[in-house]
C-alpha cells in the first residue's frame, strides 16, 4: 500500500515481494555508493601514483573505525521510527524523527574534532609507513571534515527507509555518485590536487547527498514530515534511541577495531602491499551488498510488522531476508572469483595477464609487474621477495610463511597433548629473530 509520499506499510501483502520491493533500490543504493568509494582509488591510483593510492585505498578500515559507533545508533533510532509507523503511533514517531536529527546534528560536530585532531596519531599508532604518512593525513582530515554531511544524511536515509521509502535515498546515491566521480576527474585529473582533490570530492558529494535528503523531509507530507524550528532532544526519546542503538554500534565498533588492527600490520610491509589490500577490500565490498540491502529492509520490515503486533509475519520474513541474502552473497562471490584479475586491473591499468605472474623484485623487474604481484599475492611472500637465501626463511609448500607454520605445529601440540605453553617453539623465534621478519623498527 504506497502513498503519494512514498511511504511503504510492510505489515500486509506478500513478504517476499514486499522485502525484493524495498531491497532492490537498497541494493543498487549500495550498490552505487560501493561504485563511487571505489572510483576514488581508481582514479588516484590512475592519475597520482601508488603512494596516493595507498593513502585512499586503505582508508576504508580507520574511516570505519571512525563512524561505525555512530551508524550503529542510528540503526537504532530506524528500530524505533519504523514500530511507530507501523503501529501508527504518528504523535511518537515525530518525536523520534525531531530527536534522532538533532543527535545526528551534535554527533556530525563531534566526529569531525575527533577526525582532525586525532589522525596523525591514530596514522601513527597504526604504523603508516613515512612515505604514506603526510597524504594519508591530508586525505583524512579533509574526509572528516565533512563527517556533519555523511552522519545527517545517514540519518535521514534512515529514517526514509523506517518509513517504507528506499527509492528516495537511491536517487540521492545516484546524483551524489556522478557528482563525486565527475569531481575525481575535474580535481585529481585535471587540476592535479592529487588526494586533496578525492577528499574533497567526497566531501562534496556527501554534502549534496545530505542535503537533497534532509530537503526530502522537509517537504514530505506523511507524519515523519522534519520540521527544522522543532528539531530538539527530547531525553526519554533519545534514552530509547540509545538503548537500541548502542548495541549495534558496539557491534560495529568491535568489527572495526579488528580490521584496524589487521590494517596496521599490513602497513608494515609498506606502500604497495598497502596498495594491494586496500584495493582488494574496494572489490571484496561488492560482495556484502545483497547482505547488507537484505539486513536494511529486514530493519524496516521487522520493526512495522513488531509495531503492529504481527510477529508471526515478522519471524517469516527474518526466514525470506536471511535466503535471499545468502544465495546473492554466493553467487556474486563467485562472480567475482572470474573477474578478479580483471577488477583489480582497474587500479592501476595493468594487464589482467600481469597479475597472473609470478612476480619477484629482481633488479631488472618491470616495476608494473612487481606491483601487481602485491596485488595478489600474500604481503609477506612479496615483502620477502628474493630473500630465500636468508637462513631460517623459505617458501612452504602452499604459501604459508614460515612463522605461521610454526605457530600452527603449537597450537597442534597444545589441542592434541593438552599441555599449556607458548604457541611457538624456541627454535621457531631463533629462526624468526634470524629472518627478521618483521619491518624495521616494527
Amino acid at each position: 500500500m504506497k502513498s503519494r509520499n512514498q511511504s511503504v506499510d510492510m505489515t500486509q501483502g506478500v513478504i517476499w515481494k514486499q522485502l525484493a520491493y524495498f531491497a532492490l533500490p537498497l541494493f543498487l543504493g549500495n550498490l552505487c555508493q560501493q561504485l563511487y568509494n571505489t572510483a576514488d582509488s581508481v582514479i588516484v591510483g590512475k592519475f597520482v601514483g601508488k603512494d596516493a593510492l595507498a593513502a585512499v585505498s586503505s582508508s576504508g578500515n580507520l574511516i570505519f573505525m571512525m563512524t561505525g559507533f555512530f551508524m550503529g545508533l542510528f540503526v537504532g533510532a530506524g528500530v524505533i521510527i519504523s514500530r511507530y509507523f507501523g503501529a501508527k503511533c504518528y504523535n511518537r514517531l515525530e518525536a523520534a524523527v525531531h530527536t534522532d536529527l538533532a543527535f545526528a546534528m551534535v554527533c556530525g560536530v563531534l566526529l569531525t574534532l575527533v577526525g582532525i585532531f586525532l589522525t596523525p596519531q591514530i596514522l601513527v599508532w597504526m604504523r603508516t609507513p613515512e612515505d604514506v604518512l603526510p597524504q594519508s593525513i591530508q586525505y583524512f582530515r579533509l574526509y572528516f571534515m565533512g563527517s556533519l554531511f555523511m552522519i545527517v544524511y545517514n540519518a535521514c536515509m534512515g529514517i526514509l527507509q523506517a518509513v517504507g521509502d528506499s527509492r528516495s535515498p537511491l536517487r540521492y546515491l545516484i546524483i551524489s555518485s556522478i557528482t563525486n566521480v565527475t569531481l575525481d576527474l575535474i580535481f585529481v585529473g585535471a587540476l592535479k590536487w592529487g588526494v586533496n582533490g578525492a577528499a574533497i570530492a567526497t566531501v562534496v558529494s556527501q554534502m549534496v547527498s545530505a542535503v537533497l535528503c534532509f530537503r526530502k523531509l522537509v517537504q514530505a507530507d506523511g507524519p515523519y514530515r522534519l520540521v527544522p524550528k522543532r528539531i530538539r532532544f527530547e531525553l526519554p526519546m533519545l534514552k530509547h534511541i540509545a538503548a537500541q542503538g548502542i548495541p549495534s554500534g558496539v557491534q560495529n565498533s568491535i568489527i572495526a577495531i579488528a580490521n584496524v588492527v589487521v590494517q596496521s600490520n599490513i602497513n608494515t610491509f609498506g606502500s604497495d602491499a598497502m596498495a594491494g589490500c586496500g584495493s582488494y577490500a574496494k572489490v571484496e565490498g561488492f560482495v556484502f551488498l545483497p547482505i547488507t540491502s537484505f539486513a536494511m529492509a529486514l530493519t524496516t520490515f521487522t520493526g512495522q510488522n513488531l509495531g503492529a503486533g504481527q510477529y508471526d509475519r515478522a519471524k517469516r520474513g527474518a526466514r525470506v531476508g536471511f535466503t535471499c541474502s545468502t544465495l546473492l552473497a554466493e553467487l556474486i562471490g563467485l562472480t567475482l572469483l572470474l573477474v578478479a584479475p580483471y577488477a583489480i586491473a582497474l587500479f592501476t591499468g595493468l594487464r589482467p595477464q600481469h597479475l597472473r605472474r609470478d612476480a619477484g623484485s629482481g633488479p631488472g623487474q618491470d616495476a608494473h609487474v612487481h606491483h601487481a604481484g602485491v596485488l595478489v599475492r600474500h604481503p609477506c611472500d612479496v615483502y620477502h621477495a628474493g630473500a630465500e637465501g636468508v637462513a631460517g626463511y623459505y617458501h612452504h609448500l602452499l604459501g604459508i610463511p614460515h612463522y605461521v607454520v610454526s605457530q600452527l605445529r603449537g597450537v597442534s601440540a597444545v589441542l592434541s597433548e593438552g599441555r599449556l605453553g607458548p604457541f611457538v617453539p624456541e627454535d621457531a623465534l631463533k629462526r624468526l629473530r634470524r629472518v627478521r621478519y618483521f619491518a624495521p623498527g616494527g
